[in-house]
């Protein structure tokens, strides 16, 4: 059974169906957030599919954009993925304590004096400067740590890593041996524009330079980069939204499965005149006898207030008992007006369930409403859901294991403590 010390997780019974448990849990909360494990692993399997024999990993930072990084990482690592990616250290603590065997690797690379918290979780900086690279090297000599490293090498996106001249001059010094580098990396500008140039400008670049790293893994392609073909997948491919349901080849139709399900709750329905107006400014006017339903669920939830409706554009649509229905009126913090005048009498009801993403609203189309990308609409999605995990053999939360006080000095990483037993999945 779900802890019932997270208070946004809801207990689950094995005397009551996931439905119940939804609803019991709806007097606490505006909405419930479903993630569905089984969606996650059958997209890994898809995307590892499409790039064999390269090894396919997992992007699991930002809380696994939003989907619960341990729910994510054991799932996955069950389902055979080995190597993770993370932003920074504190959730590399939350990875490893939910996958105490995988290759866990921080994007955001290494700053002065954290060489303990590395080792004390068996974790691998992304280097990209050189600075970082040698103060890696210092703890590394100082400690007798050999914990690995990647370095990430600039081929264009100007952001973070080596630069080409950086990472040539380097390459005597890896070349030479016992340098515990262990995966050379780059990120694509442009993966999701099948024909943008410079896709072919970077691969050339980062082909040349990888392959004087002699014995290093190589790795390039994001979740779109995949989809370029075999040129671009080396030896390690490193999927993020793909495996959310975010489509990575926006130029075609989605090859990946939805993950997430948002329902919010009917807080109040009423009935407006024609020629009133709705929400804050009063910028939507019923030109109709309208009926309106109020969910509890706004800004504050990450449901964007861009997707408001005026008197002149049309914005988001809820799903209600089965029919679109579209936002009237400014979202607000904690609530959205939807015109629900073309549901059939009494099919919505106060406490009644509507549907935010899922039953055809996919996380694209509402980063279309919102002005974004599905990147940010699962990362925006707030903690003030009830969270329902199903699949995936699902399994508590793990404590995350304390800062280090002092470095290992073996690459294994400390014992970390087990859950007894995991519990039964939802069902």
């Amino acid at each position: 059974m779900t802890k019932a010390s997270d208070p946004n997780m809801i207990p689950q019974s094995g005397l009551l169906s996931t439905e119940a448990n939804q609803a019991a849990a709806l007097a606490a909360y505006g909405g419930v957030l479903t993630v569905d494990l089984d969606a996650i692993i059958a997209n890994w399997r898809k995307l590892e599919k499409t790039a064999v024999p390269a090894e396919c990993s997992a992007v699991i930072k930002a809380d696994a954009y939003g989907c619960g990084t341990a729910q994510v990482a054991q799932a996955l690592n069950k389902a055979g993925c080995k190597t993770f990616f993370v932003a920074t250290i504190e959730e590399a603590r939350t990875a490893r304590a939910a996958v105490p065997d995988a290759v866990i690797y921080v994007l955001g690379g290494y700053f002065q004096n954290t060489g303990e918290h590395y080792a004390k979780i068996n974790c691998r900086p992304v280097i990209g400067d050189l600075n970082e690279l040698a103060e890696w090297d210092v703890f590394c000599r100082r400690t007798g740590w050999s914990g690995g490293a990647a370095i990430h090498i600039d081929t264009g996106m100007n952001r973070l890593g080596l630069t080409l001249a950086e990472a040539q001059a380097i390459i005597p010094r890896i070349n030479a041996g016992d340098h515990g580098i262990t995966l050379v990396m780059s990120h694509l500008v442009s993966a999701e524009q099948l024909n943008s140039p410079v896709n072919a400008k970077q691969l050339a670049a980062f082909r040349g330079i990888a392959s004087e790293f002699s014995g290093v893994p190589a790795a390039l392609a994001n979740s779109s980069g995949i989809f370029l073909g075999a040129p671009f997948q080396f030896d390690l491919v490193r999927p993020g939204a793909a495996l959310y349901g975010v489509n990575p080849t926006p130029e075609a139709d989605n090859p990946m499965q939805q993950v997430v399900d948002l329902k919010a709750r009917i807080v109040q329905t009423r009935n407006v005149e024609r020629g009133e107006t709705v929400g804050y400014g009063g910028t939507w006017t019923a030109r109709r006898p309208t009926k309106l339903a109020i969910i509890a669920v706004g800004y504050a939830d990450g449901y964007f207030r861009a997707a408001s409706s005026n008197d002149g554009t049309r914005g988001a649509e809820v799903i209600v008992a089965g029919k679109r229905c579209p936002v009237a009126g400014r979202i607000s913090m904690d609530l959205i007006a939807i015109d629900i005048t073309d549901v059939p009498p009494n099919a919505a009801r106060r406490g009644h369930m509507v549907t935010l993403l899922g039953e055809g609203i996919t996380v694209d189309e509402l980063a279309h409403h919102f002005g974004t990308i599905g990147y940010e609409v699962l990362t925006s999605l707030g903690h003030r859901y009830a969270r329902v995990y199903k699949g995936g053999n699902v399994v508590e939360p793990l404590t995350k294991p304390e800062p280090a006080q002092a470095a290992e000095h073996s690459p294994s990483p400390p014992p970390i403590e087990q859950p007894a037993a995991p519990p039964s999945p939802p069902g």
